[in-house]
């Protein structure tokens, strides 16, 4: 008797339970207090990061799919595993889930996408003569900081405005150490000199004091004191004077005139709109800090389009103020739900009362009105600009062929001067505009090129870019058989049977994934058929032959509009001289080579000021400038004797023939 071979088999491995089966089952030794639950997909991603004040009522509601949102059965349904964080109260609850969101980004999550750091203006108190100064990032140095400002311009234009009516100096303080006679700013009355004594300690401390003054909301007193001392010099007959002072109180009232809204009763606030319409949503903040209006910018946060206005405002603020000092007042638009809990969690990091409040009436209504207003026109900015990207995007499609509008493309170009300091740059447009957060610049490496081979730059700027590429996102994935492991991210796993609860923050997050795919759907090359072939053939060894490629080469003259196109297998083509997406492309191009030499050139500024000194291992900071002290300059160290180097104070023997050898091999 032969047995059949299929009863043979080995038995089929069971599913992998998802969805309401692995929620109903975490929820069995789930504790009732509060905490920050995450629920994972199969394949180890993150789907979402909540808080509750109840963990065990919170992920219970989960387990009910009737009364759901599709967008919550669709993520209750992927679901294969949950983590679990416990904490003391659901105000840290709140603060920890939006470190984790903003970690993390997880798919079903309102995301905050522009989380660039905003400016300050620094008076620096470290200094006899302190100066003043953009700022960016952690706060080490002692002094005033004064801010947040929208933008960079907005600082710029303000320490310009406070240079003329104040005369601080903007120097670094090692230029401030090396002046022997005054700058070109003191010639324009931009600066009181006091790097060589131009004006005394007491006078530029003063200066500094009603610098400090203005910008903290004492204007119109500096302001009443600049006009009682510009009327003391001119009834004294002191013109000159007079006409100084003069000039400091235009500058000053050119500065607040330019702020726009300046508001009376409120002295320190952050002002938030939100509007959505065509599945978008506009956050829109105002910055008033001492009474002045110091900016506002416009944040475009993801959210699925079945999250309501207040909702997606919500977990917004929480992610806004992550790790950003929260000022005393918050207004806003659209009254939340956890209003009460974030001015508790918000003044508990800030150690002093955070009020939030969605006013009803009065000024502080009119500043919200204003943030909607300034809400409404920027989302339907914006919508336009999407609308004409998506028509550029089908055009490029339908220009080169491809099966349909690409999502990414990737457009590359080299630049140096005469093959020195050799840079391959490559930028990345989007459906959204440029991604610049996903430009990538190339030092050219390779010993073995001839200076100026164009087409083995590109050669090795593409081998290095696609050979990663390969490696961190290969494209096919082998299907899961097995259970997946517990996730690179986690701070610790589950005993077989119990839920991950952890009572620790998260400190190492996994790399921040994007919208626009790894993969570009169209490759842009700077160059004619030449440039095209080589990128072709590196590719080709690397066993791509699918990517798409075009070259472009510049017009005869360089002529914009006669651009040609290359495509392999294809005659060489142009497009109308007037068609959009001809200067779509030129945009894409034209922002390649700004990348590229701008890359170029700080890798030049840096060769330049590089001193021969920095290459030779076993002279440090301390004896280089031992040298430069005893002999003026590097050229003049390269040219001395062993007998000369042995002189200088804390150079020995050994290190005299290390830097001589240095300069004579």
């Amino acid at each position: 008797m032969t047995s059949d071979p299929a009863d043979t088999q080995a038995p089929a491995a069971p599913p992998v339970p998802k969805g309401v089966e692995v929620i109903a089952d975490q929820v069995k030794r789930l504790p009732m207090g509060p905490g920050v639950y995450r629920m994972f997909d199969e394949n180890g991603d993150v789907l979402y990061v909540g808080k509750a004040r109840s963990l065990k009522k919170r992920v219970t509601s989960y387990t009910r799919l009737q009364g759901q949102s599709n967008r919550i059965m669709r993520m209750i349904m992927s679901t294969a595993a949950m983590e679990f964080v416990v904490t003391e109260t659901e105000a840290e609850a709140l603060l920890l889930e939006a470190n984790l969101i903003k970690r993390l980004r997880p798919r079903f999550n309102v995301l905050l996408r522009d989380d660039k750091s905003f400016p300050y203006i620094l008076i620096a108190g470290d200094h006899a003569s302190p100066a003043i100064n953009k700022h960016r990032g952690a706060r080490k140095r002692k002094g005033d900081y004064f801010g947040p400002f929208a933008s960079a311009g907005a600082v710029d234009r303000t320490i310009n405005a406070l240079q003329k009516a104040f005369l601080i100096r903007n120097c670094s303080d090692s230029y401030y150490e090396n002046r022997s006679r005054p700058c070109l700013l003191y010639q324009i009355k931009r600066c009181s000199g006091p790097c060589t004594g131009e004006i005394g300690a007491e006078d530029y401390a003063g200066l500094v004091s009603e610098a400090k003054a203005f910008l903290s909301g004492r204007s119109q007193l500096v302001k009443k004191q600049l006009a009682q001392q510009m009327e003391a010099a001119s009834e004294s007959l002191d013109f000159e004077r007079a006409a100084i002072y003069r000039d400091r109180l235009a500058s000053l009232s050119h500065t607040q005139a330019h702020q726009g809204i300046n508001p009376q009763t409120v002295e320190e606030a952050d002002v938030f709109a939100i509007h959505q319409e065509g599945g978008q949503t506009c956050v829109q903040v105002f910055f008033f800090r001492t009474g002045q209006n110091w900016g506002n910018r416009a944040y475009f946060p993801k959210a699925d389009k079945t999250i309501e206005e207040p909702a997606v405002l919500e977990s917004f603020l929480a992610q806004f103020y992550d790790e950003r000092p929260a000022p005393r007042m918050i207004l806003l638009s659209h009254e939340i739900e956890d209003q009460a809990l974030l001015a508790e969690a918000l003044g508990q990091r800030a150690e002093r009362k955070v009020e939030v409040a969605t006013p009803k009436r009065g000024e502080k209504k009119e500043l919200v009105d204003n943030a909607l207003t300034n809400a409404r026109e920027a989302l339907g900015r914006r919508l336009a600009e999407t609308s004409s990207q998506a028509r550029l995007l089908k055009g490029v499609a339908e220009a080169f062929d491809l099966p349909a509008p690409p999502r990414r493309i990737e457009v590359y170009d080299n630049s140096h001067i005469m093959g020195t300091n050799a840079v391959g740059g490559m930028i990345v447009a989007s459906e959204e505009g440029f991604a610049k957060g996903h430009y990538r610049k190339f030092n050219i490496k390779s010993e073995d090129l001839v200076p100026g081979d164009d087409y083995g730059m590109m050669r090795e700027v593409m081998t290095r870019r696609f050979s990663r590429l390969m490696k961190e996102h290969p494209r096919e994935i082998a299907p899961q058989t097995a259970p997946p492991p517990a996730p690179e991210h986690s701070t610790g796993g589950p005993n077989p049977g119990e839920p991950a609860i952890l009572s620790e923050n998260i400190s190492n997050a996994p790399p921040i994934p994007s919208d626009i795919p790894a993969w570009p759907d169209l490759v842009l090359i700077d160059g004619g058929k030449g440039q095209l072939t080589a990128v072709r053939e590196t590719l080709e060894e690397l066993g791509l032959t699918d990517v798409p490629l075009v070259g472009i080469a510049k017009g005869p003259d360089r002529d914009a509009g006669r651009e040609k196109f290359f495509i392999t297998g294809k005659q060489a083509f142009m497009l109308p001289e007037r068609d959009p997406v001809l200067y779509f492309v030129q945009r894409l191009r034209d922002e390649a080579h700004r990348f590229a030499i701008g890359s170029h050139r700080a890798r030049r500024k840096k060769d330049i000021t590089k001193n021969p000194l920095d290459d030779i291992a076993g002279v440090g900071p301390t004896r280089k400038r031992a040298l430069l002290r005893h002999f003026g300059t590097a050229k003049a160290v390269s040219k001395a004797g062993m007998e000369d180097l042995s002189t200088v104070p804390g150079i020995s023997a050994a290190i005299a023939k290390l830097v001589y050898d240095h300069f004579h091999e």
